[in-house]
């Protein structure tokens, strides 16, 4: 039950201020007093019970119960305008959204997650960009990208990050048909004996195929090429003896129709984690709502029996 005191105002101030850092400036945006602002936002803290700022620095920073308020706070206004157009019978207004895409999760994952948000959300221009994970997640952290979708990044890049984790994924050594190592029962003993297409250094999972590699006698300086890319790679190892490591996700089409196989690694490389990386200080639109949960829907489809452990949208 909504608590009766709570008012459209409230929500506005409050996310106002959150995405500005300084009641002051949330005032000037409002076009309001700033004693207006802060009676505002110090009404909806006793409405909640929780503080929602930290007012311990000059800069207002949000708490656990801010964050958390504000994210379905920013969600259930963007419903509500979009409610009243609709209601109104007012045209919609294009949206846009910018989502970064790692090649694990851009060969089955999104297009079937794409397909399912237009039907959802036919104003919204989803533009899709690719590239490295350390590249994505800085253009995450400047706000030209509002979401990226694919493997976890290292602890220094998740800095002021989230992630909503949607399933895990190992990282495949992959051949053509008929490869000479394709049905050998020990094929790591023998990877100096071919070429190796090795993701490269910036790749996230870089560091897990360099330590399987050392493992077993094999250093990274011998790998013929470095790259994840599906075009590139799938045409390289069909038409020679070369292994390519790279996360399943993205040659799974492939493994699927069996123009690629899988070398037996039992357990040398542990799965990652598959998500969804955010802002930890941004409001969720109901587009962003909207496509996380499409990627959860095509989970279910891509990854059968998976669970997603993170938090609800």
């Amino acid at each position: 039950m909504i608590d009766a005191r709570l008012r459209l105002r409230h929500l506005r101030c409050f996310l106002e201020t959150a995405r500005l850092g300084s009641l002051s400036a949330a005032a000037d945006a409002l076009h309001v007093s700033q004693p207006a602002a802060s009676k505002t936002i110090r009404e909806l803290e006793d409405i909640l019970g929780k503080a929602l700022f930290d007012r311990s620095r000059r800069r207002l920073s949000l708490t656990p119960a801010g964050r958390m308020f504000q994210q379905h706070a920013g969600s259930a206004l963007s419903e509500l305008s979009r409610a009243q157009a609709l209601v109104k019978d007012t045209p919609s207004p294009i949206t846009r959204l910018a989502v970064g895409v790692l090649p694990t999760a851009a060969t089955s994952l999104m297009p079937r997650a794409a397909l399912s948000f237009r039907k959802a959300f036919p104003n919204c221009l989803l533009r899709v960009s690719t590239g490295p994970n350390w590249l994505l997640m800085s253009q995450l952290r400047d706000s030209s990208l509002d979401l990226v979708v694919g493997r976890m990044g290292t602890a220094e890049v998740m800095q002021h990050l989230s992630f909503h984790h949607l399933y895990s994924e190992d990282i495949a050594a992959v051949v053509r048909p008929g490869h000479p190592l394709a049905d050998h029962p020990t094929p790591l003993d023998h990877l100096s004996e071919h070429p190796l297409l090795l993701p490269p250094p910036g790749a996230v999972i870089a560091p897990l195929v360099r330590a399987l590699l050392a493992r077993h006698g094999v250093s990274p300086h011998t790998a013929a090429f470095e790259s994840v890319s599906l075009a590139f790679g799938r045409r390289v190892v069909q038409t020679s003896d070369a292994i390519w490591f790279i996360s399943r996700g993205v040659v799974e089409d492939e493994l699927t129709a069996k123009t690629l196989l899988s070398l037996p690694l039992r357990d040398e490389i542990r799965s990652g984690p598959i998500g969804v990386s955010m802002r930890m200080d941004g409001v969720l639109s109901a587009e962003q709502s909207g496509l996380i949960r499409a990627l959860e829907e095509a989970r279910a489809e891509v990854r059968p029996g998976s669970h997603q452990k993170g938090s609800p949208i």
